[in-house]
């Protein structure tokens, strides 16, 4: 069979990559051309020479819903580019990794030059803009969802869907961070034995930007009260960014560290983590590192976001529960003194702490056991089999 995958971000890069690995294990011909990152290329170079990858996300990914409206030539570019690709190709199905905004244009062109579209990691109808869901039903073939909560939703919208199981408790659990010593971590990143406050900003230029002015504010103020004098503040740098997309707030901070490649080890290692809201939340949570969420956007995108947005949280591990399991500190909540009020509470306060930890429990038995993404690729494979029989 013939794939063609798009991911628009490093969590789609992430679990793209995991996904063709679980395709060519149940379809060892397989043939891929994709549309992602360093990882969906990784997983493309275990089983085939060379690449399949034909954009890079990280060169044209943008930052809400302002960013997209001012650089509408680059999008339809991009868009261009993607269709002909599609085209010269001629795939036996196109699957859309998550990144809504570009591919909901995608599937409509996919599905009317005829080729089979799936949907991977449902688009967040249920949370705003839920006309999106006439379209997943008109030009998407079948959606596979990740979280058990979107099951009597989509049930109830009539939508055709594939619930296996979420590919991020593969992700976590399979990490090698997750099972090497403190003091190897240590040995081989280079930091100095001393306590550690993750800090992960996301991985956009625009939300570094946005995140890090406050993050380097806290670390400071942190920095300052004599009991955390010697604590270190981890960044986790985001693989699609460099050195230079931190500096402006590092520099000059020798309490304050840049690690890039390190994300599962750095939130593993540390004693709290900040974090901007995203997949990076719901990783903290399966690792097990007490965390507060932060959010900050540009005016514009916060008013339209609150308009259109219905759900009570940001927050994935929140809204598996269903109630505040960690603090999400949301634009003129996301401050350096709120930041430290939290953090301080997540270290010293041990019930807060436990409480948080058996939240924790209850969003990993919620997303079930492991091998999501290949149950998903067996199931998108049998699909796509008993299809081409009927034809």
């Amino acid at each position: 069979m013939k794939y063609f995958l798009i991911a628009g971000e490093a969590s789609g890069d992430l679990h793209g990559s995991n996904l063709m690995r679980g395709l060519f294990a149940e379809d060892p011909g397989a043939d891929m051309r994709f549309w992602g990152g360093g990882l969906m290329d990784a997983a493309y170079r275990e089983h085939r020479p060379g690449t399949g990858l034909l954009e890079d996300y990280r060169a044209g990914a943008v930052m809400g819903f302002s960013q997209v409206l001012l650089h509408p030539r680059m999008f339809a570019r991009r868009l261009a580019r993607c269709k002909d690709d599609i085209l010269a190709w001629k795939p036996d199905v196109v699957i859309l990794i998550d990144y809504p905004g570009f591919n909901f244009r995608i599937a409509e062109f996919a599905h009317g030059a005829g080729f089979r579209v799936y949907y991977y990691i449902a688009p967040k109808v249920w949370a705003s803009r839920e006309r999106r869901v006439e379209k997943l039903k008109r030009y998407v073939d079948k959606l596979f969802i990740v979280f058990p909560f979107e099951i009597p939703y989509f049930t109830e919208k009539g939508v055709d869907f594939v619930y296996k199981g979420n590919p991020l408790v593969d992700a976590v659990d399979g990490s090698d961070a997750l099972r090497e010593p403190r003091e190897a971590f240590l040995a081989r990143t280079g930091l100095p034995d001393r306590p550690m406050i993750a800090l992960l900003a996301g991985s956009r230029t625009g939300e570094i930007r946005t995140m890090m002015p406050t993050f380097a504010a806290f670390a400071e103020r942190m920095h300052a009260l004599p009991a955390y004098a010697d604590w270190q503040f981890v960044v986790a740098g985001a693989p699609s960014r460099s050195m230079e997309d931190y500096a402006a707030w590092t520099e000059g901070r020798p309490y304050m560290h840049v690690l890039f490649g390190e994300t599962y080890g750095v939130m593993r290692h540390a004693r709290a983590a900040v974090v901007n809201s995203g997949t990076a939340s719901l990783e903290c949570a399966l690792i097990g590192t007490p965390q507060v969420v932060a959010y900050s956007g540009s005016r514009l995108n916060y008013l339209i976001g609150r308009m259109i947005i219905k759900v009570r949280f940001i927050s994935l591990g929140n809204l598996i529960l269903d109630r505040a399991c960690f603090r999400e500190l949301l634009q003129d909540y996301f401050t350096p003194e709120n930041v430290l009020e939290e953090v301080c509470r997540l270290i010293e306060d041990e019930d807060y702490r436990a409480r948080m930890l058996e939240g924790y429990a209850e969003i990993r038995r919620a997303l079930g056991s492991s091998g999501a993404s290949a149950q998903v690729a067996a199931a998108m494979l049998e699909d796509l089999q008993s299809t081409q029989k009927e034809i």
